[in-house]
């Protein structure tokens, strides 16, 4: 069995979807990364607009982490508040689906 078919099989499930019948803001972001690893990039993007500036910021600490850029904690800043524009605007679509 490889890792993407273990991943497959045993995805979480949303108990926020469950108890309420609506997708919360983190739905699809499991699939969403099982598309990148797949190498499925476009299917990722439209599952979960967010993976890749989220992807990008979790980066970008990391990297600040190690080396403490002089703006980094500026730009860690911006890109959670892009990540969480994008978060919202995907939720408030899915809402009105």
């Amino acid at each position: 069995m490889s890792f993407i078919s273990f991943l497959e099989e045993n995805m979480l499930s949303c108990t926020f979807k469950k108890n309420f019948d609506v997708d919360c803001m983190g739905c699809g972001m499991q699939r969403s990364i099982i598309h990148l690893l797949k190498g499925e990039f476009i299917d990722a993007f439209l599952l979960y607009p967010a993976i890749y500036t989220l992807i990008s910021m979790f980066l970008f600490l990391g990297i600040h982490l190690k080396f403490n850029f002089k703006h980094g904690g500026k730009i860690l800043t911006y890109l959670f508040i892009l990540n969480t524009i994008i978060i919202l605007i995907n939720f408030l679509i899915k809402l009105n689906h």
